[in-house]
């Protein structure tokens, strides 16, 4: 009865609208207009009555079907149902009419590399090409010890990217955002982390062996020829002086003076040179150091957004094409730099890779220490140093 009440009343106002450039001080339609939606407002009322009797006459149950009859607006005849705000399908507008607000959510789960930097990079590009880029929050889960320098500084900087276009962003801490994750969650208008989740540890590390001595006593003198007092400083190979080491703090000093700035300029409501020493905390004390804004899991986080503030919420995952397979290519070793799409390029990388295992491997026998320095452990906040002079967070 109310699905014909209402299709009689849709086809009343088409005729209405119609024809009131001929009469619109035609009465008589409109008091007809006015029966049918005084009849769907009763058939709806009846309705939840009889929901009411069904599932039992609580305070919490009375109150929600007071809330859904809110809709109807008393002295206006184009008021909307009492039942609108239940039946509503439209995903783009809510219950009054107005755009619902769109969420996006990303995931970064970071290496030491930072390499998710590029699927990153096309994420952040497809949001702010949306066409209504003003309606519109970003969140994104984000997990990692840090890493890289330069990897993470350019992580950070694609978020910025959402701050420049003021676009609001949360960043949701399950586990890590630690040293260059940290870098990249500052930037965020709002973190929210995990009670156990670990942030923090602003600093930077540079660390290496040195097999000098021993290379000296097995009669192995390495040769390195640069250019410019400072080219090369600390590696693995030469004998180390105290301005070598002087050179190196001083480079480090000057990382961690960008790093802590960067920090600083994103929330300034942190006690930088209180934060900044390379600790870490945890969760609650984490909120105290305001290095966070809320506790919350990454769950109830995207549960207020579509509950309380009843906005759609859309995953973003960048896939990138896959490459034609081309059969004389494929018979050739595979680059690991999976960000390489030069065959040429590959295939030297490739070759390059096996003169280095078995340089490495003719090696091991004289220097068995250089297998058993082991300085890829992701689950390290910080890295060592390489020997291209690369520094880490």
């Amino acid at each position: 009865s109310s699905k014909t009440a209402q299709e009689g009343n849709n086809n009343f106002m088409k005729n209405m609208f119609s024809s009131s450039g001929k009469n619109s001080t035609d009465s008589k339609l409109m008091k007809q207009y006015m029966a049918l939606q005084k009849r769907m407002v009763q058939m709806d009322l009846k309705f939840q009555t009889a929901v009411l009797e069904m599932l039992g006459t609580t305070e919490e149950r009375t109150e929600a079907l007071q809330l859904l009859t809110t809709n109807a607006l008393p002295g206006n005849v184009l008021g909307r149902r009492p039942l609108d705000r239940l039946f509503q399908t439209d995903d783009n507008h809510n219950a009054e009419g107005k755009k619902k607000k769109n969420v996006y959510v990303l995931d970064f789960n970071g290496d030491v590399g930072a390499t998710q930097v590029e699927n990153l990079r096309e994420e952040v590009s497809s949001i702010l090409l949306m066409p209504e880029s003003e309606n519109l929050e970003v969140v994104v889960k984000l997990s990692s010890g840090g890493g890289t320098v330069t990897g993470y500084g350019l992580a950070a900087a694609q978020l910025t990217r959402f701050r420049k276009r003021n676009v609001p962003l949360t960043i949701c801490v399950e586990q890590v955002a630690a040293s260059g994750g940290y870098m990249m969650a500052c930037v965020a208008d709002r973190i929210v982390a995990s009670p156990l989740a670990v942030l923090g540890s602003i600093g930077v590390i540079s660390d290496q062996p040195n097999f000098y001595q021993r290379l000296k006593r097995e009669g192995i003198e390495f040769q390195t020829v640069t250019a410019g007092k400072y080219k090369r400083t600390l590696t693995p190979t030469k004998k180390v002086t105290q301005e070598d080491l002087d050179k190196s703090k001083e480079e480090i000093e000057g990382i961690l003076k960008l790093f802590k700035g960067f920090v600083h300029k994103n929330r300034p409501k942190l006690d930088i040179d209180n934060v900044a020493t390379g600790e870490t905390w945890f969760g609650e004390d984490a909120l105290r150091e305001k290095l966070c804004d809320a506790i919350a899991t990454y769950d109830d986080t995207i549960a207020d957004y579509i509950l309380k503030e009843n906005a759609n919420v859309y995953k973003i995952e960048y896939s990138p094409p896959t490459p034609a397979t081309n059969p004389l290519l494929a018979a050739l070793p595979s680059s690991s730099n999976s960000n390489s799409r030069n065959p040429i390029r590959n295939m030297i990388r490739s070759l390059a890779q096996m003169v280095r295992e078995e340089v490495m491997s003719e090696a091991s026998s004289v220097l068995p220490s250089i297998n058993n320095n082991n300085n890829n452990d992701p689950s390290k906040y910080t890295m060592a140093q390489k020997d291209d002079n690369e520094f880490y967070f």
